[in-house]
């Protein structure tokens, strides 16, 4: 781990010592579903005073080349800035617990965590099921 990541909270201090080869994967995965992340969503502009326009949340999904999509969620609202700069329409989001996103996206896709960091972990959502 450079000086470039430093956890600010247990779920990223679990993520560093997960990618460190020193916490199981399973261990890591259970920590994840006990744990809150943040999820990028679209804010219209048309929306007035700050109030979204629509009550769906649109999060942020990327598309990889051979048509896989995936999730994009983050240890923390601040772990997203640097990321999100090239994504300027999801300049909202929730903080919610990990489980409540899966129970409302379902499986299908991937989810990136923390994109475009020193410990990025990308997770297929149907080993995670029957985890929620």
């Amino acid at each position: 781990m450079s000086e470039a990541f430093t956890p600010a909270n247990d779920l990223e201090r679990a993520l560093v010592e997960a990618h460190a080869g020193r916490l199981e994967p399973e261990d890591f995965i259970g920590r994840l579903m006990a744990s809150e992340v943040f999820m990028p969503v679209y804010e219209s502009a048309s929306g007035q005073f700050g109030i979204q326009a629509s009550d769906k949340a649109r999060p942020l999904m990327l598309e990889a080349d051979d048509g896989q999509r995936a999730l994009v969620l983050f240890t923390s609202p601040e772990r997203a800035k640097p990321f999100l700069k090239d994504f300027p329409d999801y300049n909202g989001g929730l903080v919610t617990e990990f489980t409540w996103i899966l129970e409302r996206t379902g499986v299908g896709f991937a989810i990136l965590l923390n994109p475009g960091t020193e410990v990025e972990l990308a997770l297929d959502t149907a080993g995670l099921a029957g985890e929620a």
